[in-house]
């Protein structure tokens, strides 16, 4: 079939086909509608599918719009991540390179330095909003939050590190778990899940342990979004810096911190991030990984 949109797969976060975070990227997408990219989503119902369309301004490589199966989002780490590494990749010439692809989001522009480098390929951006407290709700007690993932109470929090909900683009709860196996044994637990997604205002909730082989090891749910788990999820671990900072685990000037994440779906991801604080506060956030081609194709366009 030579008609239809041009489609692309890819997953990110990972060197490895079939692991880290598949991505659905659909090129040409200036004449869609909002209800046609939401039905196109919906149709490869993986956590985000991102769309590429003629920038506003030249300069620019691409304007962009991400959404889940649900709704759309105005900005997200994979998609960004590997919607710019496929662009990248479209005009890279053999063997090592370095470009800088700049993304137009709807949470604003987002600049993506990606290199291949002794024939590795990774990229990495700068988070366009620096976290903040989010004012969707409020974390409920331990306890509560502890039901909602099928844990006791003394499972949640370790060292300074306490459940909090934080916003940069998009916002999530952030619930520290006392280790790995309290991580690998949480699942979102029915009516008190629900009941904990009431008192937050928010569907997605991001689970973190002190890590193994990394320095913290994190899942992500969000099932009310069409997500039962994510296996990287890229703007929550940018704003997990917010959350790191309030728990005094950041020093002054840069921290580097390696992420995974879906592990325990058998998607393994990997995470880089760069954090710059100063005097106690965020300066910027880098977030880095790489991404792996793994299908392409047409899509029939929706008629919406």
């Amino acid at each position: 079939m030579s008609e239809g949109l041009p489609f692309f797969t890819c997953d990110v976060f990972t060197e490895t086909a079939y692991a880290g975070n598949p991505l659905a990227i659909v090129e040409d997408a200036d004449g869609l509608s909002d209800a046609a990219m939401q039905t196109i989503a919906r149709e490869f119902n993986l956590s985000e599918t991102i769309f590429v369309r003629s920038p506003a301004d030249p300069a620019h490589t691409a304007s962009v719009r991400i959404f889940f199966p649900t709704a759309e989002i105005p900005f997200a780490g994979h998609p960004t991540i590997g919607c710019a590494i496929h662009l990248a990749l479209k005009d890279a010439p053999e063997g090592d390179f370095e470009i800088r692809i700049t993304l137009q989001e709807v949470a604003g522009l987002v600049p993506v330095q990606v290199w291949r480098r002794d024939g590795r390929l990774g990229a990495e951006f700068r988070a366009p909003v620096l976290p903040h407290a989010a004012n969707t709700g409020e974390m409920p007690s331990r306890k509560a939050i502890a039901a909602a993932l099928g844990l006791s109470a003394e499972q949640i929090g370790f060292e300074g590190h306490r459940p909090a909900l934080w916003q940069g683009g998009p916002a999530f709860g952030y619930v520290p778990v006392r280790d790995r196996a309290a991580l690998a044994a949480a699942r979102p637990n029915g009516a008190a899940w629900e009941a904990l997604c009431a008192a937050t205002g928010l569907g997605s909730h991001y689970l973190y342990a002190p890590g193994q082989e990394t320095d913290f090891s994190a899942r992500m749910f969000a099932p009310g979004e069409g997500i039962p788990e994510d296996p990287a999820t890229g703007s929550a671990s940018a704003i997990l810096a917010a959350q790191l900072l309030a728990s005094g685990a950041l020093s002054e000037g840069e921290t580097r911190l390696v992420l995974e994440q879906g592990v325990d779906m058998g998607r393994p991801s990997r995470i880089g991030l760069r954090i710059q604080a100063t005097g106690g506060a965020l300066d910027s956030i880098h977030v880095q990984g790489s991404a792996v081609p793994v299908s392409s194709g047409r899509l029939v366009s929706p008629a919406a």
